[in-house]
């Protein structure tokens, strides 16, 4: 039978619940709910934006273990004998570089130089390239690719056949070895292996987007919530605490990690976001690398830099950013940092204003308070 609607709702607030009851929702969405998750919609999915509070969430996972499900987020492979040849073709760095088990960040970019999005890529084999793509970028990478194919290869959305968990801080690898044979000591960082994991076959892979040790376990979508659950069981010593999307953008934040959309986008290039190392101008052809060369010969016109508040006030996304009586910009990504106490912040600032130590101004509230250059990555791990 049809859901039935709430009644006496208005227009407007008609318009809201049709929008978010057709909101794509994640195969742990009830999950979620019987966790405490709040939802709030992200890039057309129903995800958790916290359980417990976002600051208890931050600190679990820097000091011991937390766990986020990003399963929003797009699978594309590429699979066929010259797979690898496309792979170089659509990506700006060095595939060829890769061994097999063996990922890398990347970008799609357009003739431009500029963000089409950026991506992890798994070299599985030669001919079997697999493809880690943004949310809210996934059918338009996906028709990208298709136009852009070429020899003898398939493009593959399996994006619906996965769960993505990422199970991430320092106690990470000793809860997850209980749930496996495969020695998570033997995978090193940006490595990969196919494992059983609690009996579901699984590609587990030491990255992730919090700047902790930790994994992202690719695994099918009907076997999601037991490998969950069991997660949780086996986590209880290690006071495993579910994480939501606030506290994985300020872990993120705190390592000057680009957000699609807000640091980076189809307006910035690699080069100005501070991510020239993963372009390799030196390659063979790729989409985009006419553009960037030229860039690089004329020289830069912004950069994006680190900023920390020096009056007080914290900086959110999308604040106007001053030099001076000009406005130059906007803060692209701005929070409290849980880990540091202080604000910080992103922002492009002209190049000739983008030094260690600049002094600028952020409106905030309506008041333009002071901020200052900082070193990027803001947090950094004691060794």
């Amino acid at each position: 039978m049809p859901k039935r609607l709430p009644p006496n709702l208005s227009p407007s607030a008609f318009s809201s619940y049709h929008r978010f009851m057709s909101l794509k929702k994640t195969a742990l969405n009830s999950v979620h709910r019987e966790f405490g998750g709040k939802m709030v919609e992200f890039a057309g999915w129903e995800m958790p934006v916290q359980y417990q509070g976002a600051l208890k969430e931050h600190l679990a996972v820097r000091q011991s273990v937390g766990v986020f499900d990003v399963s929003h987020m797009g699978q594309i492979e590429i699979i066929g004998k010259d797979a690898l040849v496309l792979a170089q073709k659509v990506t700006s760095n060095d595939i060829s570089q890769l061994e097999d088990n063996q990922a890398q960040y990347s970008a799609f970019l357009n003739p431009q130089g500029t963000f089409i999005d950026d991506i992890v890529v798994y070299r599985i084999s030669s001919d079997h390239i697999f493809i880690c793509v943004n949310a809210a970028n996934r059918n338009k990478n996906h028709q990208w690719l298709e136009k852009e194919k070429q020899g003898n290869v398939q493009i593959q959305d399996s994006s619906d056949s996965y769960c993505l968990i990422a199970v991430q801080g320092p106690q990470s690898e000793a809860l997850l070895q209980q749930m496996t044979e495969v020695d998570l000591s033997k995978i090193k960082y940006y490595r990969f292996a196919w494992g059983m994991l609690d009996g579901v076959h699984s590609l587990i892979s030491r990255t992730g987007y919090t700047g902790e040790d930790g994994f992202e376990l690719y695994i099918p979508s009907e076997k999601a919530e037991s490998i969950w659950r069991k997660i949780f069981t086996v986590g209880k010593p290690f006071e495993v605490t579910p994480a939501g999307l606030a506290a994985r953008n300020t872990l993120r934040l705190e390592m000057c990690y680009a957000l699609y959309g807000n640091d980076i986008d189809n307006t910035t290039s690699p080069l100005e976001a501070g991510l020239g190392w993963i372009v390799k101008l030196d390659k063979p052809d790729f989409i985009g690398q006419n553009s960037l060369k030229k860039q690089k010969t004329k020289g830069l016109k912004r950069k994006l830099v680190g900023f920390e508040m020096i009056d007080r006030g914290i900086a959110r996304d999308h604040y106007p950013v001053f030099i001076e009586q000009t406005c130059v910009g906007e803060v692209t990504s701005g929070s409290f940092s849980p880990s540091l106490k202080k604000s910080v912040g992103m922002a492009y600032l002209p190049i000739e204003k983008a030094e260690i130590n600049q002094l600028f101004h952020i409106e905030i509230r309506g008041k333009k308070l002071q901020a200052k250059v900082i070193e990027k990555p803001f947090f950094k791990k004691n060794k």
